[in-house]
C-alpha cells in the first residue's frame, strides 16, 4: 500500500473520531462548504479574545463555518467533546458542521489563551 493511500485513510479515521453527535470536522478544498469563515489572524499565538475573527460569531443550525489558518504558525480550533479541527497549518482550512443550537466556546490547543465563541441559532 503506498503511503499516501496509508496517510489518507488515518487522515480521515482520525478526521472522523474528532467530532461528536454535534458537529462534522472537514477539510474542503476551498471557500466554505455552507456558511461563513472564522479567520486566524497573522500574530493570533500573541492575542486572546481577537485571534479568531470574527469572534464571536453566528451561524445557522446544520451549516458550516470555516476556520481559515491566516497566519504562519500551525493552531487548532478546539471545543472540548464537540469539536476539534485538528492542527491547521498556515493557509490551511477546516470547516466545521454544527447541529446542535447553544453558544459553543473554542480555543487553540497548541496556544490556549487564544479563545473564540459561535453561536449556533
Amino acid at each position: 500500500m503506498s503511503r499516501r493511500l496509508v496517510f489518507a485513510v488515518v487522515l480521515v479515521s482520525f478526521t472522523a473520531a474528532c467530532g461528536s453527535d454535534n458537529a462534522t470536522v472537514t477539510t474542503p478544498s476551498s471557500g466554505s462548504p455552507n456558511g461563513p469563515s472564522i479567520s486566524i489572524v497573522t500574530g493570533a499565538a500573541g492575542l486572546t479574545t481577537t485571534a479568531y475573527s470574527p469572534n464571536p460569531q453566528t451561524i445557522t443550525r446544520g451549516s458550516s463555518v470555516t476556520f481559515v489558518n491566516n497566519d504562519s504558525t500551525s493552531h487548532t480550533a478546539t471545543s472540548s467533546g464537540v469539536f476539534d479541527t485538528g492542527v491547521i497549518a498556515p493557509g490551511g482550512r477546516v470547516a466545521v458542521t454544527l447541529q446542535n443550537a447553544g453558544s459553543i466556546t473554542y480555543k487553540c490547543t497548541i496556544h490556549p489563551n487564544m479563545t473564540g465563541t459561535i453561536t449556533v441559532q
